[in-house]
Protein backbone atom coordinates (compact mmCIF):
# COMPACT_ATOMS: atom_id res chain seq x y z
CA UNK A 1 0.00 0.00 0.00
CA UNK A 2 1.56 3.55 -0.92
CA UNK A 3 1.56 5.90 1.94
CA UNK A 4 3.64 7.85 4.52
CA UNK A 5 2.40 6.42 7.47
CA UNK A 6 1.53 2.69 8.58
CA UNK A 7 -2.14 2.86 10.26
CA UNK A 8 -3.89 -0.42 11.04
CA UNK A 9 -6.65 1.16 10.50
CA UNK A 10 -5.54 2.75 7.27
CA UNK A 11 -4.68 -0.93 6.03
CA UNK A 12 -7.96 -2.72 6.92
CA UNK A 13 -9.81 0.01 4.89
CA UNK A 14 -7.57 -0.08 1.98
CA UNK A 15 -7.52 -4.17 1.95
CA UNK A 16 -12.06 -3.82 2.20
CA UNK A 17 -11.51 -1.53 -1.00
CA UNK A 18 -9.05 -3.84 -2.75
CA UNK A 19 -11.17 -6.50 -1.88
CA UNK A 20 -14.41 -5.73 -3.69
CA UNK A 21 -15.30 -5.21 -7.14
CA UNK A 22 -18.17 -3.01 -5.70
CA UNK A 23 -16.10 0.16 -5.93
CA UNK A 24 -17.39 0.73 -2.36
CA UNK A 25 -18.82 3.83 -0.58
CA UNK A 26 -17.18 4.63 2.85
CA UNK A 27 -20.42 3.39 4.17
CA UNK A 28 -20.36 0.13 2.60
CA UNK A 29 -16.56 -0.27 4.05
CA UNK A 30 -17.32 1.18 7.32
CA UNK A 31 -20.32 -1.62 7.30
CA UNK A 32 -18.11 -4.17 6.19
CA UNK A 33 -15.24 -4.04 9.27
CA UNK A 34 -17.39 -2.86 11.91
CA UNK A 35 -18.64 -6.04 13.04
CA UNK A 36 -14.49 -6.90 13.90
CA UNK A 37 -13.48 -3.58 14.83
CA UNK A 38 -15.63 -2.35 17.40
CA UNK A 39 -13.53 1.26 17.87
CA UNK A 40 -13.78 2.14 14.35
CA UNK A 41 -15.87 4.99 13.32
CA UNK A 42 -17.30 6.53 9.97
CA UNK A 43 -15.24 9.60 10.29
CA UNK A 44 -12.08 7.37 9.92
CA UNK A 45 -13.70 5.51 7.93
CA UNK A 46 -13.73 8.34 5.41
CA UNK A 47 -10.78 10.21 6.49
CA UNK A 48 -8.42 7.40 5.88
CA UNK A 49 -10.25 6.63 2.42
CA UNK A 50 -9.50 10.34 1.32
CA UNK A 51 -5.85 10.16 2.18
CA UNK A 52 -5.27 7.13 0.54
CA UNK A 53 -6.78 8.86 -2.31
CA UNK A 54 -4.61 11.90 -2.26
CA UNK A 55 -2.02 9.36 -2.20
CA UNK A 56 -3.16 7.52 -5.01
CA UNK A 57 -3.74 4.43 -3.49
CA UNK A 58 -7.40 4.56 -4.34
CA UNK A 59 -9.49 6.24 -7.01
CA UNK A 60 -12.04 8.85 -5.56
CA UNK A 61 -15.49 8.40 -7.90
CA UNK A 62 -17.21 11.24 -7.37
CA UNK A 63 -21.34 9.98 -8.06
CA UNK A 64 -23.93 11.22 -6.54
CA UNK A 65 -22.68 9.41 -3.50
CA UNK A 66 -18.34 8.71 -3.35
CA UNK A 67 -16.95 5.83 -4.44
CA UNK A 68 -13.58 4.44 -4.23
CA UNK A 69 -11.69 2.18 -6.83
CA UNK A 70 -9.05 0.13 -5.83
CA UNK A 71 -7.90 -0.05 -9.52
CA UNK A 72 -5.94 3.22 -9.93
CA UNK A 73 -5.03 2.77 -13.69
CA UNK A 74 -7.36 5.05 -15.99
CA UNK A 75 -10.41 2.82 -16.63
CA UNK A 76 -14.16 3.30 -17.76
CA UNK A 77 -16.92 2.46 -15.67
CA UNK A 78 -20.77 1.61 -16.27
CA UNK A 79 -23.23 3.10 -13.70
CA UNK A 80 -26.58 1.40 -12.72
CA UNK A 81 -28.97 4.27 -12.92
CA UNK A 82 -31.49 2.00 -10.89
CA UNK A 83 -29.67 -0.08 -8.33
CA UNK A 84 -26.46 2.76 -8.24
CA UNK A 85 -24.26 -0.31 -8.70
CA UNK A 86 -20.61 0.55 -10.51
CA UNK A 87 -19.31 -1.96 -12.79
CA UNK A 88 -15.48 -1.68 -14.59
CA UNK A 89 -15.77 -1.41 -18.46
CA UNK A 90 -12.06 -2.33 -19.22
CA UNK A 91 -13.56 -4.44 -22.40
CA UNK A 92 -14.47 -1.11 -23.75
CA UNK A 93 -11.52 0.51 -23.02
CA UNK A 94 -9.19 -1.89 -24.56
CA UNK A 95 -11.32 -2.64 -27.17
CA UNK A 96 -10.60 1.54 -27.85
CA UNK A 97 -7.42 3.13 -29.04
CA UNK A 98 -6.70 3.45 -25.33
CA UNK A 99 -7.08 6.64 -23.21
CA UNK A 100 -3.61 7.95 -23.90
CA UNK A 101 -4.96 8.75 -27.28
CA UNK A 102 -8.28 10.29 -26.07
CA UNK A 103 -6.24 12.40 -23.93
CA UNK A 104 -3.86 13.63 -26.70
CA UNK A 105 -7.13 14.37 -29.10
CA UNK A 106 -8.71 16.46 -26.97
CA UNK A 107 -5.30 18.45 -26.16
CA UNK A 108 -5.07 19.35 -29.86
CA UNK A 109 -8.62 20.13 -29.87
CA UNK A 110 -8.28 22.33 -27.15
CA UNK A 111 -5.19 24.22 -27.75
CA UNK A 112 -3.87 26.42 -24.46
CA UNK A 113 -5.72 23.19 -22.80
CA UNK A 114 -3.26 21.26 -20.65
CA UNK A 115 -4.89 17.84 -20.80
CA UNK A 116 -3.99 15.77 -17.98
CA UNK A 117 -6.23 12.85 -18.31
CA UNK A 118 -10.31 12.33 -18.17
CA UNK A 119 -12.54 9.94 -16.43
CA UNK A 120 -15.36 8.40 -18.88
CA UNK A 121 -18.74 6.72 -16.96
CA UNK A 122 -21.42 5.27 -18.90
CA UNK A 123 -25.12 5.53 -17.44
CA UNK A 124 -27.97 2.83 -18.02
CA UNK A 125 -29.17 -0.18 -16.44
CA UNK A 126 -27.36 -3.22 -15.38
CA UNK A 127 -28.24 -7.02 -16.66
CA UNK A 128 -29.90 -7.41 -13.29
CA UNK A 129 -32.12 -4.30 -13.53
CA UNK A 130 -32.92 -5.07 -16.68
CA UNK A 131 -34.73 -8.33 -16.00
CA UNK A 132 -36.85 -6.87 -13.29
Amino acid sequence: MAGKRYSRQRELIYQAVCGSKEHPTAEMVYQWLKPENPNLSLGTVYRNLNLLAEEGALTRMPFPVERYDAEVRPHTHFRCKKCSKVFDMMAFDQAQSGFEQVDETAAKTFPGFRVEGHDLTFTGLCPACQEE
